[in-house]
């Protein structure tokens, strides 16, 4: 259970449980289900335990009966009465370990002792400063006795960790960020040599980016283009002949694919500075909705690490939604109100998307069907605002709704 989860206390305490919840949310949230305790009443009969944690249930719900979006984070717990909150206890041995109301903090209490048994337990596998694969395969799960974690390369700047994990989620996040660093200490990327042979224009675009230096932006090129080289060629390896053959497509491969990705990454630059000055000359009042709905989409698009974030594949596509947003910005005037409705379709599905994945666990936040989804609604975007730029297939707020429903099954 995380701190984001509520389990279901006994029957006779539900109601007021809810009707305190209710109460914890912030006022903007609040007013939509006044009084607390009829609204309590009214979605008790439909709250089903067999719908997970009651957190996730009740914002279904409410979302559901009082047209708003609830995120895990409006719930404030700390405001509950304290014979509502349960009380955990860390037992080892039939001695307790630790107890309170605060999960997170009584991890952090635990988390060092916990770390320092599995480094003892796991101090055959776990090592710093690697720079080569020279140990052998790495195992995908670690136990002694009730100790359990994940071991995995970790990306540790000019060198990698082996290191152990909490979560197989996390352990996978790490090896492929892990196997990324140890192939590119083996193999050169050479964007560098290609961003120098760029065209003025491109260079400029490139001078432009949200990155804290140049330095920063190309590191994610080749970041990039080692992911692409790695699922290429099957995803990260486990032991040193599946990494021999990731060195061997990296060698014929990874240049290849980086100077194509400088390429691509100037001319997203190019247009995302087209639409950022767009944005910084419109002045009417009358779109300032509008105005500030494209530059939270560009932000969204166009940050320190979307390169890497985004994908080799993807790139192509991000090019074009900035594109469809210049689209709108052009169209937007002529008819606000036309704008506007369009817009409150992609809120009504970016704010259903939230709620879904908000219900998820961190792997399935995290989840390739998750993220189809969130492109899904961009491409919905150029669907209403820029037809004419096209979309690979047909998208609507209806079929974005069952992917969403196919999500949370």
């Amino acid at each position: 259970m995380t701190d984001t989860e509520l389990g279901w206390p006994v029957p006779g305490l539900r109601q007021e449980l809810v009707t305190e919840l209710i109460r914890s949310l912030p006022k903007q949230l609040r007013t939509a289900f006044v009084p607390a305790p009829d609204t309590a009443r009214a979605v008790l009969a439909r709250l089903d335990p067999a719908r997970g944690d009651l957190l996730s249930a009740l914002a279904s719900e409410l979302g559901r009966i009082g047209g708003v979006s609830i995120p895990r984070e409006a719930w404030d717990l700390s405001r509950l009465p304290a014979h509502l909150r349960f009380t955990y206890r860390v037992v080892q041995d039939g001695r307790v370990l630790a107890a309170g109301k605060d999960l997170t903090g009584l991890r952090q209490q635990l988390r060092p002792r916990l770390q320092a048994a599995l480094t003892e337990a796991a101090s055959g596998i776990t090592r710093s400063g690697l720079r080569s694969w020279d140990f052998g395969a790495l195992p995908r799960e670690f136990a002694q006795g009730r100790l359990r974690a994940y071991p995995a390369l970790a990306d540790a700047g000019d060198a990698v960790d082996i290191r152990l994990f909490e979560t197989e989620a996390e352990a996978a996040e790490a090896m492929r960020r892990g196997t990324r660093r140890l192939l590119l200490i083996a193999v050169p990327s050479g964007v560098r040599a290609v961003a120098s042979r760029l065209p003025v224009n491109a260079k400029l675009a490139m001078s432009r980016s949200p990155y804290p230096s140049a330095a920063a932006l190309l590191d994610d090129c080749a970041a990039c283009a080692a992911d692409q080289v790695i699922a290429e060629a099957g995803g990260p390896a486990w032991e040193a002949e599946g990494f021999a053959r990731l060195l061997e497509a990296a060698r014929s491969r990874l240049a290849v694919h980086a100077a194509g990705l400088v390429g691509a990454v100037a001319r997203v630059l190019a247009e995302a500075h087209a639409v950022e000055t767009g944005l910084d000359r419109a002045a009417s009042p009358a779109l300032r909705p509008a105005l500030a709905d494209m530059r939270a989409q560009l932000s969204a698009l166009v940050y320190p690490g979307f390169v890497a974030e985004t994908g080799s594949r993807r790139l192509p596509d991000l090019l074009r939604y900035l594109r469809a947003i210049s689209r709108r910005l052009a169209k937007a005037p002529a008819d606000p109100g036309r704008d506007a409705g369009q817009m409150a379709v992609v809120h009504r599905v970016t704010d259903a998307y939230r709620r879904a994945t908000g219900e998820l666990a961190a792997a399935g936040r995290a989840s390739a069907d998750a993220a189809a989804v969130r492109w899904m609604i961009e491409e919905l975007r150029v669907s209403l605002f820029a037809q004419t730029l096209g979309t690979p297939v047909p998208v609507s707020e209806r079929r974005i709704q069952a992917a969403l429903d196919k999500l949370s099954a």
